[in-house]
């Protein structure tokens, strides 16, 4: 889940940015600065809400598209000619999604890549895809395999992404909001000329420090969304299935760590430590909870 909240922001980043570049070169496009020069405070905060509430929503669209474009994700076709290891990863999405009561069944995709990873994605509960690691595959046992891709079921069935860009948007809107608060005020100390020129370029700077502040929010919700994930994963796989996958998991990063000098944080197997850009709880804080 890691890799999709972070491919998520940076399109969300992206999006808002050029969202609010092109309603600020459009002239009188919600104009928040009143006549006498001021603030008006309660046009500015409708105008952030459309921005960033237009702006999640474009990434959550678009989320599906970009994990399979940057992960490389191969799609499997369920009526296609398949290796048996595709034939049991679909067999395992397919009956698990059923299990959570899912009424379309999430698209189904391998990547190549040496990292133990999977992940969920999509704009809705219809569109959704579920994504696992050639290196996952490699790695891990037939239990531990099943209780990763049941975590990543239950995130689709939690309608997680949904939440997620609900919470962005929120996000968003007082990034949008607090950025041209602060631009306004530094072009006040500037010649009136240059005012126009500080103030749009104070929007993009601010714009973008407040949006990695914001995304601290958004991390905070990812690591407790685990919580829920790793339970709904017990439910469907069964309860021996997931702690086995966790606890996998976190051999594996033992070793790794063994034989790099740093893991990165933004994957399945989260860190050691829980830290404030980390998308995921520890594994033993993640194996104690579900304990």
């Amino acid at each position: 889940m890691g890799k999709r909240i972070l491919y998520f922001l940076l399109t969300n980043i992206l999006v808002l940015l050029t969202i609010s570049i092109i309603f600020t070169l459009i002239p009188g496009t919600w104009k928040y600065i009143g006549e006498d020069g001021q603030l008006q405070l309660g046009t500015l905060l409708i105008f952030s809400a459309i921005i960033g509430f237009t702006g999640s929503f474009i990434s959550l669209s678009m989320s599906r598209w970009m994990a399979k474009r940057i992960m490389g994700v191969q799609i499997i076709e369920p009526n296609g000619r398949l290796t048996e290891q595709e034939k049991e990863v679909v067999e395992k999405v397919h009956r698990l999604a059923r299990a959570a009561g899912l009424m379309h069944m999430p698209e189904v995709g391998i990547y190549q890549a040496k990292e133990v990873n999977a992940f969920a994605t999509g704009p809705s509960k219809k569109r959704s895809l579920v994504a696992v690691s050639s290196g996952l595959l490699n790695e891990m046992d037939d239990d531990a395999i099943e209780g990763v891709i049941a975590h990543e079921v239950a995130h689709i069935a939690n309608g997680d992404m949904v939440t997620m860009t609900l919470l962005q948007g929120i996000v968003n809107t007082f990034v949008v909001f607090l950025a041209r608060i602060a631009a306004f005020i530094v072009s006040r100390f500037v010649k009136e000329e240059l005012a126009p020129i500080i103030h749009f370029i104070a929007i993009i700077f601010f714009q973008l420090i407040f949006s990695v502040l914001g995304s601290l929010v958004v991390f905070a919700y990812s690591r407790h969304r685990e919580f829920h994930a790793d339970r709904g994963g017990a439910d469907l796989a069964g309860k021996d299935k997931m702690k086995h996958a966790l606890e996998s998991l976190k051999l594996y990063s033992n070793r790794m760590r063994e034989e790099e000098t740093a893991i990165a944080t933004l994957k399945i197997n989260g860190t050691k430590k829980t830290s404030f850009f980390s998308t995921h709880p520890s594994l033993d804080e993640r194996i104690s909870r579900l304990k």
